[in-house]
């Protein structure tokens, strides 16, 4: 996608946006691809004995049904999506299931049982240039707040040392401890707003999913700001992005004018 010009931006000052909420994976740390490479394996294996079993052909998990399906919803209900568009029944069975156990619940399991191997092993890295945003923001006093459904939330963000950088997190425990409903429907972002005490008018949403800016569309937030991580762009506009950049070092000059003033 090409860059889009910098006079188009729109204005992000602390007189417009009291605070900023951000998702996790695919916006501040470099995990987003871990997870879309977690759920093919797991799903492409759920679906070769699926296939055999029920002698149909088997047709293997990819980038679209990630993107459709899965990408930024709570980890079963990401299942459940995708297993309907198949026409797949199974089983809600129980969040302690087994990774083996062929239930909703068990092959969310089997998927966050590949993704913590692969924290283990390969930790996590935040974008510089989604630090240099969140900095940015805080310096003119603007709150800021992770909002992502994922349950391993604490855990990545301590390993891409950025932990210190928010003011609220809404995550997948907080949705399941609250019986909130994931995205796209935008409760978390309308309780992280309630968290900073702030309005949803004057607050945005940042986001590279298409569930994620749906909610923030459908929550009335002031500014929806699309991340092209997946070269998405136009289907991210087409669904609630008021505008769309390849990285968030974009929405701020390099020699941050305004953030040196402020931090002298």
């Amino acid at each position: 996608m090409s860059r889009m010009p910098q006079e188009n931006f729109p204005n992000i000052a602390r007189q417009l946006y009291q605070a900023a909420l951000l998702d996790m994976d695919g916006v501040i740390t470099d995990t987003a691809s871990i997870h879309a490479a977690c759920w093919k394996t797991m799903f492409d294996q759920f679906l070769e004995e699926w296939s055999s079993q029920n002698v149909v052909t088997f047709r293997p998990f990819d980038a679209a049904d990630y993107n459709t399906y899965v990408d930024g919803k709570p980890r079963n209900q990401g299942v459940r999506d995708f297993l309907k568009s198949r026409a797949i029944t199974l089983a809600d069975g129980m969040p302690m299931d087994s990774p083996s156990s062929e239930t909703v619940c068990g092959l969310g399991n089997r998927k966050n049982e590949l993704v913590n191997a692969r924290l283990a092993t390969n930790g996590a890295d935040a974008y510089p240039g989604s630090v240099g945003f969140v900095l940015y923001l805080r310096r003119m006093g603007i709150k800021t707040a992770i909002v992502t459904s994922s349950e391993n939330c604490e855990k990545i963000l301590k390993a891409a040392k950025v932990e210190d950088l928010f003011d609220a997190c809404v995550d997948g425990e907080v949705l399941i401890k609250e019986r909130l409903t994931g995205k796209p429907a935008p409760d978390a972002f309308l309780r992280a707003a309630e968290l900073l005490q702030v309005r949803p008018q004057r607050a945005l949403v940042v986001e590279d999913a298409i569930s994620g800016v749906r909610a923030g569309r459908a929550g009335g937030f002031g500014l929806v700001i699309g991340v092209n991580r997946k070269n998405n762009a136009e289907e991210l506009k087409q669904n609630g992005a008021d505008i769309v950049v390849n990285d968030l070092s974009e929405l701020f000059t390099k020699t941050l004018p305004q953030q040196s003033a402020l931090a002298a």
